[in-house]
């Protein structure tokens, strides 16, 4: 897997202060997508246990609230074996630190009802995800004002409360 870049500090992309990883590659090609550079598979560089390392060290700080994971597209089958590494180690060094992910697949069509019921990677992956926002990303349907997704028809979705009553929870905010 290669990775676009690393953000050590980021606000936009979840709550608190986040540590994020943009990976490389994405095959639905949303118009208006805000970071197309990072479609292609070979944008930037391979993510190694020295990233991990480095993700690992930006998140060991009171101040960081967790990992978002954007890009590109995280859930793209080798994507998804390039980050599993990764949130298990930060899952297991830093339980209370959330993990978001950011995708254009469906959460229930796509990441629950297809990938995590053929690849045990992708069954695993979603378990430590504490937040999904889905959807592609549509340019009629932008909106500048809303709160960590770029168009009115993603969602922001609690994974835990999801799975557990097995229909979608959309994440609710005190603010």
């Amino acid at each position: 897997m290669n990775y676009a870049d690393i953000k050590r500090i980021d606000t936009a992309n979840g709550e608190g202060v986040r540590v994020s990883v943009f990976v490389s590659g994405c095959n639905h090609h949303c118009e208006g997508c805000f970071n197309q550079c990072a479609w292609d598979f070979n944008y930037g560089n391979k993510f190694t246990e020295e990233e991990i390392d480095k993700v690992l060290e930006y998140l060991d700080h009171d101040y960081i609230k967790g990992l978002s994971l954007l890009g590109g597209e995280p859930l793209e089958p080798c994507n998804q074996e390039g980050l599993l590494p990764l949130v298990r180690k930060v899952k297991e060094k830093f339980p209370d630190k959330d993990i978001w992910c950011y995708t254009g697949f469906n959460f229930e069509k796509d990441v629950v009802g297809k990938m995590a019921k053929e690849s045990p990677i992708s069954d695993e992956l979603i378990h430590y995800f504490d937040v999904v926002v889905d959807g592609k990303f549509e340019k009629d349907k932008k909106n500048l004002k809303l709160r960590f997704r770029g168009s009115s028809n993603q969602r922001i979705i609690d994974v835990k409360k999801t799975l557990e009553n097995k229909q979608i929870v959309e994440k609710k905010f005190d603010f």
